[in-house]
């Protein structure tokens, strides 16, 4: 990875204050520079580098834009990428110590296993089909273990069922759904052994669920992401090199890895391959004998992303459904804005026609 930053790149972050934080690569601010806005250098400078991948979470690298356009898609992730959640319960029994209504938000906030791209939305006055509303069956009953141990106290070997858990939901099909999701894993939770109430002999549970497609800004539930953060990429200068003497205590100053000493010589750097792991905490400005042999700050368009998938989606997909969110967003407004032009013009109504393109 290189250093060589440009220094208008730097975001500076000294012992009390933060400066140099706005971007300055617009028209005009430099005399004698152009700088607006060129597709080619946009398509240089861009880069998206996948630093470490798991089956729930990613860190990533977004290189080369504004920080608007690194929130707004931290934002759509957060809000307006759709998965599919349990809306709807409809309870015929319920004799647990759990309320219905608390029972009803725990299942609603069950993670589905169901791909959102092959469900539709459902409108508030639409009626449940087979398309937008996904049905599950909970029934359970929890009984005791005729052949329990006498002098057991566990539960798990005096009672059957003791626990409802979200592996109980059974998938009820509809129409074409055997077809839409044949060869694809049964739709349920993403976790079977969450938790949802406990039971003892003679309680029971029984109810219908509907799941359907939403999106996190109208409840978080349908969030896709338990977390999606950014943070800039640290930048550290040693300015003069650092006594010997003093290394040990210079390197305490970071987050570990991100100062190596040299054990032949004693002499500190910073290990750029790590630096990325520094807090920033500018624990090393509190010393004085540190303060004009280092300097601190961070890239202004270098995003280090974290994001962990809760639902159906791959962490590697969730930032491609954030950009189809977007350019969804962007075709609107220049729908809108070609209106406009054409109202002005005098050569069309205003209308906007408010198809995908």
């Amino acid at each position: 990875m290189s250093t060589d930053f440009n220094p208008r790149r730097l975001v500076q972050v000294g012992a009390e204050r933060v400066s140099n934080v706005s971007s300055t690569d617009f028209p005009g601010h430099y005399p004698g520079e152009d700088h607006s806005w060129n597709l080619q250098e946009f398509r240089r400078d861009l880069r998206v580098e996948i630093q470490r991948l798991s089956n729930r979470s990613i860190e990533f690298d977004l290189v080369g834009v504004d920080a608007s356009i690194a929130n707004a898609f931290r934002r759509i992730m957060i809000a307006e990428v759709p998965t599919i959640c349990i809306e709807l319960v409809y309870i015929w029994n319920n004799t647990s110590v759990i309320a219905d209504e608390v029972l009803s938000h725990r299942l609603g906030l069950v993670p589905l296993n169901v791909d959102p791209a092959l469900m539709q939305f459902k409108a508030n006055l639409d009626s449940a089909t087979d398309h937008n509303t996904i049905v599950f069956e909970l029934d359970i009953t929890c009984t005791r273990n005729p052949g329990a141990p006498k002098a057991s106290e566990n539960p798990d070997e005096l009672y059957i069922n003791h626990e409802v858990l979200s592996g109980h939901l059974r998938w009820k099909p509809a129409g074409d759904q055997l077809t839409v999701f044949e060869g694809l894993p049964a739709p349920g939770p993403t976790n079977p052994n969450i938790v949802l109430a406990k039971l003892r002999p003679g309680q029971s549970v029984r109810m219908e669920l509907h799941a359907i497609k939403g999106v996190g800004k109208d409840h978080a539930k349908f969030s896709p992401v338990a977390t999606a953060s950014y943070r800039l990429l640290p930048h550290i200068k040693i300015k003069k090199s650092i006594p010997p003497s003093l290394s040990e205590k210079f390197q305490k100053c970071f987050s570990p890895g991100v100062v190596k000493i040299d054990s032949r010589t004693g002499s500190a750097s910073v290990d750029e391959n790590n630096v990325r792991k520094d807090s920033v905490s500018r624990e090393v400005l509190r010393h004085p004998e540190f303060v004009d042999s280092v300097e601190l700050s961070r890239v202004r368009d270098y995003f280090l992303f974290n994001v962990e998938s809760e639902g159906a989606y791959t962490p590697e997909r969730l930032l491609p459904e954030a950009l189809k969110v977007m350019r969804e967003k962007i075709s609107i407004i220049k729908n809108a804005t070609q209106a406009l032009k054409a109202q002005i013009e005098g050569t069309g109504s205003g209308d906007v026609d408010m198809v995908d393109t």
